[in-house]
């Protein structure tokens, strides 16, 4: 026998998101109430690590640091679309094949774009 799906089978689902979102905005609000408020200068100074501050921590970063660390991420995302992929592997047979050779051509493409535009480049 299969069961009809209707509105009335997503109310536990329903009522378990509202008293989720209940309890992030009742603890949110809750803290926000409760905290404290003292300001001090010893409080308000940058603490690392049992290590004093010297100097000023704002300092202008490469924006090679950024285009790596962001180059990283994409790259490595890329390589969680492959898991899907060995794991149907027998399944997906060539249109399988056809489409990860279309998928890795794309970011084959783009790497390749990166590397002309010199932005794996530490040094120029």
């Amino acid at each position: 026998m299969v069961e009809q799906s209707s509105s009335s089978n997503y109310l536990p689902l329903l009522i378990q998101v509202l008293i989720a979102a209940g309890f992030v905005v009742f603890t949110l609000f809750v803290t926000h109430i409760l905290m404290p408020r003292l300001n001090a200068k010893k409080k308000d100074e940058n603490f690392e690590c049992g290590i004093e501050s010297q100097g000023n921590a704002r300092f202008p970063v490469s924006i090679r640091y950024f285009m790596t660390a962001i180059l990283f991420v994409l790259f490595d995302v890329e390589v969680i679309f492959f898991y899907p992929y060995a794991v149907n592997f027998y399944e997906l047979k060539l249109e399988g094949l056809l489409a990860v050779i279309m998928f890795v051509s794309f970011f084959l493409i783009g790497f390749l774009y990166v590397l002309k535009k010199g932005a794996l480049e530490w040094e120029k």
